[in-house]
C-alpha cells in the first residue's frame, strides 16, 4: 500500500498501479467518497480507500440501484462465489453486474443485443435465468466439463448468454469481463511447487505436448481435460505452429480455457447448445489487454468464434434507443466507470 497525494488530497491505494489503473483508482475512489463514504475498507489489516468499509457492504452500493434485488435473487436461484474483492470500487466483477444485469431485466434487451453480435435474435428465456447466468461454469455440482472446478477455484465464463440465432437454433455466448487488469490470469502449471521439471515440460510446441499430454502438469497430475478438448478442436488453433512452446503460458491461458469450456459444452452428449461462442469486454481505456488479444486472434487466425468488444460498446448501443430506464442506468454507469 502507497500514500498517492492528488489535487490536495491523499489515497491510499495498491502500489505497482500502470497508469490506467491508478486513473481508474483515484476516480473510483472519489467516486465511493461521493457517493458512498470516507471510510476505508481494510485488507490484510491495512486501510484501502478503494475497499469499502463493513458497515455499508449489505447494501451494494457498487451496484446500480435497480439490479440489486435481481442480483440477490439471482444468487439465491442460481448460487455463484462471489469475489473476494467484490466490495471494491475498482471489483471488475461489480463492474460485470453493472454492465450486463440492468440489460439482462430489461424488455428492450434483444434490440440491444442485436447490435453487439451479429448472429443473435432474441434471448431464450426459458434456459438459465431467464436467458443467463452469472459465474457460469456449465454445471451445478463436480468438477464441470472441464475437470478443474472447485469451492474456490476453476474456470468459469463472467455471464453466460442464452440465445437464439436468425436460423433459430439455440446457442450460447460466454463473456469474460475486465476493468482494470493489466493481464488474463496466466498459466499457473508452469510456477506450481508441484511440477515436476524432469517430467512436465512447459517449453514443448502445440504438438509436442499433444502427442504427450503428460508433459503438461494439469494433465499429468491434475487430471484437468484441458488437452483433451484440445485435441479433438485442435484445428481451431490455426496458428498453433508459430509457436515455439506451449502458448498457453501467458495470458492466453484465460482465454484458452474459456474456449474449451464453450467447446466442452458444444460437446456435450445432450447438444442444449448447437453453438457456444466466447468473447471478452472490456474498459476501452484498458489497453494493457490489447496485446494479449490480439496474440490470441492469431492463434486461431481471426476465428469468429472469439470476439473482443468493449464496454463503451454496449453503453452505445442501448443509447440508440433512447429509453428513459436505459438512460437513467447510461448516465450512472458511464459517471461510475468513467466512460466519455
Amino acid at each position: 500500500m502507497i500514500e498517492f497525494f492528488d489535487n490536495d488530497k491523499t489515497y491510499r491505494i495498491p502500489s505497482s498501479l500502470n497508469t490506467f489503473q491508478q486513473e481508474m483508482y483515484i476516480h473510483l475512489i472519489n467516486w465511493k467518497w461521493g457517493h458512498i463514504t470516507n471510510d476505508p475498507g481494510y485488507y490484510k489489516n491495512l486501510p484501502y480507500d478503494a475497499i469499502l468499509s463493513e458497515s455499508v457492504m449489505d447494501s451494494f452500493p457498487v451496484i446500480y440501484p435497480r439490479a440489486v434485488e435481481p442480483l440477490k435473487r439471482h444468487h439465491k436461484d442460481f448460487p455463484f462465489r462471489f469475489h473476494r474483492h467484490f466490495h471494491h470500487v475498482v471489483s471488475s466483477q461489480a463492474a460485470n453486474f453493472n454492465l450486463f444485469l440492468p440489460l439482462m431485466i430489461h424488455p428492450l434487451i434483444n434490440e440491444v443485443f442485436i447490435q453487439l453480435k451479429s448472429d443473435f435474435a432474441k434471448l431464450a428465456v426459458n434456459e438459465l435465468d431467464h436467458g443467463f447466468k452469472l459465474e457460469f461454469w456449465g454445471a451445478s455440482e463436480g468438477t464441470g466439463l472441464l475437470g478443474d472446478h472447485t469451492a474456490f477455484s476453476g474456470t468459469d465464463s463472467d455471464i453466460a448468454i442464452a440465445y437464439y440465432n436468425k436460423q433459430g437454433e439455440l446457442c450460447l455466448w460466454l463473456i469474460e469481463h475486465k476493468l482494470t487488469e493489466k493481464e488474463f490470469t496466466k498459466c499457473h502449471a508452469a510456477t506450481s511447487r508441484n511440477r515436476n521439471p524432469n517430467r512436465h515440460d512447459c517449453s514443448g510446441t502445440f504438438s509436442e505436448i499433444l502427442e504427450n499430454k503428460d508433459l503438461c502438469y494439469y494433465h499429468n497430475v491434475r487430471c484437468f481435460n484441458y488437452w483433451d478438448i484440445t485435441e479433438r478442436h485442435r484445428d481451431f488453433f490455426l496458428n498453433q505452429h508459430q509457436y515455439k512452446e506451449c502458448p498457453f503460458r501467458s495470458g492466453i491461458n484465460q482465454l484458452w480455457r474459456n474456449q474449451l469450456l464453450a467447446f466442452g459444452l458444444e460437446d456435450a452428449g445432450n447438444k442444449s447448445y448447437q453453438k457456444v461462442y466466447f468473447s471478452v469486454v472490456k474498459h476501452p481505456k484498458n489497453t494493457f489487454l490489447d496485446r494479449t488479444i490480439a496474440n490470441y486472434k492469431n492463434l486461431v487466425g481471426n476465428n469468429g468464434r472469439f470476439s473482443a468488444f468493449t464496454s463503451a460498446d454496449v453503453i452505445n448501443a442501448a443509447a440508440t434507443l433512447n429509453d428513459p430506464d436505459l438512460n437513467s442506468w447510461i448516465i450512472w454507469y458511464k459517471d461510475l466507470y468513467k466512460l466519455k
